[in-house]
């Protein structure tokens, strides 16, 4: 499998110019080429060549931006025409070319942004415009929550999350989630599992900083459809892996009669690339059948000495009265970009319905 930079080559900008050129006015591909393979180029990363592709366009593009942004629907087409396939993520430069030069034009950004969406995702690029602009941004979002084009109701969703991963942070959303919930509130029922799926994401987003607000939304929208149903769940996903107790309580989870026994770290020592692996024995003792969702926490060394935490769901399901079952799981700490192991004690817990039941330690090493 390849590196995702290399997804932009010589051999997709030769079919991009060959596409400018018939929408263009005076776009010279050869001199395209040359600028876009420069040296350096084969050094950037990823998101450099994103970058790197629209500074490029923008040397061919016209300098008025509304002229520009009209081009865009031009260029799309004829991307659509040229056989190139929808929602690449090679594309990424058109929605980056908004938002790096048109947030001075607010009307003509968001109608570009509003077209775009439908061809390559772009809540990325809408991020400058929600931190400028504010609630007049979010009306439009709101707007677009009732778009009869489901790339664009997600949108709608996905760019007003307050903490979109690997995207801006927007401050006043993360105070004050109130804008986007008639947002999430137009799209609970969406025909569209892809759109549901961000509006739980985007609550997830709320829960960090507002996890009484998703509560309560969790209680309005419960029973209303198995579709709401599973949107609350995994909206609650970050909540329940914390053990927030009106949560836990709102799925009838607690460790009453669950009882965990034979906890046992079979790997009390492993090298840097190997696996801890862990046993233990789960009981319902209760005379009924209960509902049980199991976890671990890896509590991994920092560089500080410290600890830090992260939760693994086990599974979540029903056990019989009486029920006893023997749980083995094994955990990985084979090298990966984002995360940095140190040598040193790291600590493992059960946790049964959030719950922390049982710890232990082992030793990693060099």
């Amino acid at each position: 499998m390849g590196l995702i930079k290399d997804i932009y080559n010589k051999s997709f900008y030769e079919r991009l110019a060959s596409s400018l050129e018939k929408i263009i006015p005076g776009f010279v591909p050869e001199k395209f080429m040359k600028s876009i393979l420069s040296d350096a180029f084969y050094k950037m990363e990823w998101k450099e060549r994103v970058q790197h592709t629209t500074k490029i366009l923008y040397d061919f593009m016209p300098k008025d931006f509304a002229e520009s942004a009209k081009l865009m629907e031009l260029i799309v087409g004829q991307l659509r025409e040229d056989g190139f396939g929808e929602q690449g993520l090679v594309f990424m430069f058109l929605p980056d070319y908004i938002a790096t030069y048109g947030l001075g034009d607010f009307d003509n950004s968001i109608k570009a942004l509003e077209f775009l969406t439908q061809f390559i995702s772009a809540e990325f690029a809408v991020r400058p415009f929600l931190l400028k602009y504010g609630d007049r941004m979010m009306v439009e979002m709101l707007r677009m929550s009732s778009h009869p084009n489901h790339h664009v109701r997600r949108f709608a969703s996905e760019g007003s999350r307050p903490r979109l991963p690997w995207g801006a942070a927007i401050p006043a959303l993360k105070k004050d989630p109130s804008l986007i919930l008639p947002i999430l509130e137009n799209l609970k029922n969406d025909s569209s599992e892809y759109v549901r799926r961000s509006v739980a994401n985007n609550l997830n987003d709320i829960t960090k900083d507002n996890p009484d607000v998703v509560i309560g939304i969790a209680k309005k929208w419960k029973g209303l459809g198995k579709e709401t149903d599973a949107i609350i769940k995994h909206a609650s996903r970050s909540l329940l892996k914390s053990g927030h107790p009106e949560i836990l309580s709102f799925y009838g989870l607690d460790a009453n009669r669950l009882s965990v026994t034979d906890f046992k770290i079979e790997t009390p020592k492993i090298n840097i690339g190997g696996e801890v692996e862990f046993s233990f024995t789960i009981k319902n003792e209760d005379a009924i059948e209960r509902y049980v969702r199991l976890e671990y926490t890896l509590y991994y060394l920092k560089n500080n000495g410290g600890l830090a935490g992260k939760v693994f769901k086990i599974s979540e399901k029903s056990y019989s009265a009486g029920a006893e079952i023997k749980v083995k799981r094994r955990q990985s700490f084979k090298l990966i970009t984002t995360r940095k192991f140190y040598t040193g004690h790291h600590k493992l817990a059960i946790m049964v319905n959030g719950l922390e039941t049982v710890i232990g330690d082992f030793e990693l090493v060099g």
